[in-house]
């Protein structure tokens, strides 16, 4: 099973223009050993340099002392979800959107980061627990995950599907479509939960259930599809990056739905959910938020007024 490869300039420009970039909510995983530690100096893209932000001294005062001590955040990822969060060249350094914008919201805060891959359904546990200090994995922001964590918003995102090009079903109503129908999503995502929910609905309403079929991984997922398992569901610019890599094996269909706000996570009632809200806000205001989300060309995603705990649904 490969993993996938950094877009080339062109395969990028295509995701923009095939969704728009109108981007989506969940994430899944495999679990790794392997780990990174963000780079402290500047990064350069294909849509130019993303230098580290400069500490902010008030920013930096309202970290808890115990997080100051220790100079390093560890922030959780599922490296299978690009171009969000997935493994460079070396097959080990976690890169993306994610790692970036964790780099600079910590730098705001006088702090580090050490990027972990880890399982997606792994990470709100491993909050809780303190064996990580943020998770951010392209996570949606939802009132049930709220009991658990503390969420800064940072992104907005929805789910998109994809199928086969040739024989592929063709969805039009959303989730409705998928009656008696397979879905093919990763483990602990909201969409495997939506495809949960849509086959209870679609047999109380007397129609055959959607038979869910669910993976470890995106890259499993994405291999499913491709193989005739089912309909894909996953975040729009991850759906639309994993249908351009497949060279023309995988389509788009649909439109993008119940698009809302990812958030950064963080142990409940940790006394970090200011410091990060505060330095997400810094980011915006000094313009170093956008141009994070713009080398990775999901700037369609940007919001302009992050939160604390703002689900939706």
């Amino acid at each position: 099973m490969q993993r996938h490869k950094i877009p080339s300039r062109a395969g990028v420009v295509i995701i923009a223009l095939v969704v728009g970039l109108a981007a989506g909510c969940g994430g899944s995983g495999k679990k790794s050993s392997s780990t990174t530690t963000a780079a402290t100096t500047g990064t350069t893209g294909t849509t130019g340099t993303t230098g580290t932000p400069a500490r902010d001294r008030k920013v930096a005062a309202e970290v808890p002392t115990a997080i100051k001590a220790k100079g390093t955040l560890v922030v959780a990822s599922n490296a299978h979800y690009p171009p969000n969060e997935f493994f460079g060249s070396d097959g080990r350094t976690v890169i993306g959107m994610d790692p970036d914008m964790a780099t600079a919201v910590a730098a705001v805060m006088g702090l580090k980061v050490k990027v972990v891959n880890a399982r997606f359904s792994t990470i709100i546990p491993g909050l809780s627990s303190s064996k990580y200090d943020l998770g951010m994995s392209s996570i949606t922001d939802t009132k049930q995950r709220e009991k658990a964590v503390d969420f800064v918003t940072y992104f907005e995102a929805g789910t998109s599907f994809y199928v086969n090009t040739t024989g592929g079903t063709v969805i039009q109503n959303g989730l409705a479509d998928l009656c008696g129908h397979s879905a093919v999503v990763g483990r602990g995502t909201t969409q495997a939960r939506d495809a949960t929910a849509q086959s209870a609905k679609c047999k109380a309403a007397g129609k055959p259930g959607v038979n869910v079929f669910v993976y470890p991984n995106q890259t499993a997922v994405a291999l499913a599809v491709t193989r005739g398992r089912g309909i894909g569901m996953a975040d729009s610019p991850v759906a639309a990056y994993i249908v351009v890599q497949s060279k023309g094996k995988l389509k788009l269909t649909g439109t993008p739905y119940n698009v809302a706000p990812y958030g950064i996570a963080i142990p409940k009632g940790n006394g970090m959910a200011k410091p990060v809200l505060d330095a997400l806000k810094v980011l915006m205001a000094t313009g170093a938020y956008k141009p994070i989300l713009s080398r990775w060309y999901v700037l369609s995603g940007a919001i302009a007024n992050p939160q604390i705990n703002a689900a939706i649904f």
